[in-house]
């Protein structure tokens, strides 16, 4: 599995009720970047990829009288960030490559997202035209070296000749991006004041098989048949050892659009 090529067949279908539950660690990354979001309280923001609403419920909050665009290509996600946020966010269900929004937003917040979109020229290109001038893009996604260690035994497990004839179907979903390269293409497609940078985070779950199985191994599980697929997940958990440690690595993203229309 490379982490620097992938394959991508449109957004991937997440069991919204676990990840809601085991996503603590990403919870907590996503406040630290909403951190890095300075707000009035009055602006249009975009949550891109809003998962299950938990931080997207925590914009919401922060924006007394303004608005939240939350978007999601998981129709269950979806389903959970409406049931959570009701009226208070307009959420939606769309595949960020193909992003178009009706008005101009004052800024973009998006965490443990972007390394799941393929190209990322298109995405931020996307990204770039949807922000009003001078609006902020604030993000955090994988990065490059991302779970490594993780990918090396997904790898393995998957050459196995019981899992083989599966594995043929199953889309490179990573594309872990490094720093410099990221700023590049934000330069390229017409941010200014770029700022991107690596950060190692050591995750340890607190439910280590419901964690692997819905945040890592989502797209195995969508091609195995129902009889292999926690033998699966064991065999990933059993060779990772205890506890289970994951080597993270967080890619974060400051970009602004220019303070005058083109």
């Amino acid at each position: 599995m490379s982490s620097s090529e992938t394959s991508h067949t449109g957004p991937r279908e997440w069991d919204a009720e676990v990840y809601h539950r085991v996503s603590e660690t990403q919870f907590r990354w996503g406040l630290e970047v909403l951190d890095r979001l300075p707000l009035e309280g009055d602006e249009l923001v975009l949550d891109a990829g809003c998962g299950s609403g938990r931080v997207t419920e925590v914009l919401v909050d922060r924006l007394p009288d303004g608005r939240v665009i939350g978007i999601d290509g998981s129709e269950e996600m979806v389903r959970k960030a409406r049931e959570i946020l009701g009226s208070r966010a307009d959420i939606r269900q769309g595949d960020l490559e193909r992003l178009e929004l009706e008005e101009k937003v004052d800024a973009i917040f998006s965490n443990a997202v972007f390394h799941w979109v393929k190209d990322h020229h298109n995405l931020f290109a996307r990204l770039r035209a949807s922000l009003a001038p001078g609006g902020r893009l604030i993000a955090q996604c994988g990065g490059r070296g991302n779970v490594a260690s993780l990918a090396e035994v997904i790898l393995s497990v998957a050459q196995e000749d019981e899992y083989g004839k599966y594995m043929a179907q199953v889309p490179k979903a990573w594309n872990f991006r490094g720093d410099d390269e990221t700023a590049e293409i934000l330069d390229d497609v017409g941010f200014v004041d770029v700022r991107c940078w690596l950060e190692p985070k050591e995750v340890r779950p607190e439910e280590p098989l419901a964690f692997l199985r819905t945040v890592s191994l989502g797209p195995y599980m969508r091609v195995l048949p129902e009889e292999l697929r926690d033998r699966f997940v064991n065999e990933v958990l059993e060779r990772m050892g205890k506890p289970l440690v994951l080597d993270y690595v967080r890619l974060n993203i400051d970009a602004t659009a220019p303070a005058t229309a083109e």
